[in-house]
């Protein structure tokens, strides 16, 4: 009987099985040369790539949420043809905007929370608080979407549970290490966020909150914020705009992370707040100008009278007259980095006619 030593033996002086396979394998960049090879069910024709190239349907932002670095330019780029990588979401945009409007009513902060549910924290305690958070999250460099998340955690929990002012600051940092978690690539560690407060508090306790957060908030961290909104709304903003796309894109997320200062805004759905700030932002911009087209009221899915109590909340802010003694949002958006726009100047008031439909 061979032994397995045996066969081992055997095997080892066997010529290797050379397959004789036509295909390689590529990377992603090597595409455009494969295009006629490609292993599909059914043949492509000329007609059909060029479809591809061509597509005859409308733009929308709303892939660049799902697809941010996809670019379909390379794929077809032996006729120089430009294809926008926003279009590669088109099928699904309207069943996203869908899912995201059904989903920021259903998870959202209780309006009204400090005088129905709290006892000793105060809207001026929460601003001061979202207002250092901007610092903590500006220090570790964390993505606009981590500072969202963690100011709607804070609103959240404060909807269900009351709190001592004491604890306040570490629901913050507690809320910013679990949003930290479902955003980053790299989130800073509990420890961390400990020393940050100048070890206020114990690292158990910060552990002992992150789970009573995650247990309030029945473990569902990924509701829509305004961040959300507005990286789909800014398409359509910029569209056709002779402004400076970055200025505007800076100055959007200026009054968006204003918006998180003041507790009434609360009242706002995330996409009207979103709404709203596109809006203000074309008016500071241009002042001159009708902010609000019928392209974007139809594309946004807002009229600009529905806007108009928010749009005033955040030109107030805007203009230092609410929340005028927290300087961290305002701070950090004069950095010549962000195109210095908290320092723009804007008209004191912005016109009732421009909330009248176009």
């Amino acid at each position: 009987m061979e032994t397995r030593a045996a066969r081992k033996r055997a095997n080892s002086n066997t010529e290797p099985i050379v397959l004789n396979n036509k295909k390689q394998r590529v990377v992603l960049g090597e595409l455009p040369n494969l295009l006629p090879d490609l292993n599909c069910s059914e043949n492509l024709s000329i007609d059909k790539v060029q479809s591809w190239k061509n597509p005859k349907v409308k733009k929308s932002s709303t892939a660049v949420y799902l697809f941010p670095n996809f670019n379909l330019e390379k794929l077809f780029d032996d006729n120089n043809s430009k294809f926008d990588d926003e279009q590669i979401g088109e099928p699904y945009a309207s069943d996203i905007s869908n899912y995201l409007r059904s989903m920021e009513k259903k998870k959202r902060p209780l309006v009204g929370y400090i005088e129905k549910v709290q006892r000793g924290v105060t809207s001026n305690m929460r601003g001061i608080l979202v207002d250092w958070l901007v610092e903590v999250a500006d220090e570790y460099k964390l993505l606009p979407e981590t500072l969202h998340l963690s100011v709607s955690y804070i609103d959240r929990f404060l909807s269900m549970n009351i709190i001592n002012r004491s604890n306040l600051q570490l629901l913050g940092v507690s809320s910013m290490l679990i949003a930290s978690k479902y955003e980053e690539i790299s989130p800073p560690k509990a420890v961390d966020f400990r020393q940050i407060t100048d070890n206020t508090y114990h690292l158990k306790q910060v552990i002992k909150m992150e789970a009573d957060i995650l247990k309030s908030l029945n473990f569902e961290m990924g509701n829509p914020h305004v961040y959300t909104f507005l990286k789909e709304f800014i398409g359509f903003a910029t569209e056709n705009q002779k402004a400076s796309k970055l200025q505007m894109e800076f100055l959007c997320n200026y009054l968006a992370e204003l918006s998180l200062l003041e507790y009434e805004c609360i009242r706002f759905l995330p996409s009207v707040v979103a709404a709203s700030v596109i809006f203000l932002a074309r008016f500071i911009i241009r002042p001159d100008v009708y902010p609000w087209t019928s392209s974007l009221s139809e594309s946004l899915g807002y009229k600009s009278n529905e806007l108009e109590e928010c749009v005033l909340i955040l030109h107030d802010l805007y203009l230092s007259r609410r929340a005028a003694s927290l300087k961290a949002v305002r701070e950090k958006y004069k950095q010549h980095k962000f195109k210095s726009v908290a320092n723009l100047p804007s008209p004191p008031e912005v016109p009732n006619h421009y909330f009248e439909e176009e």
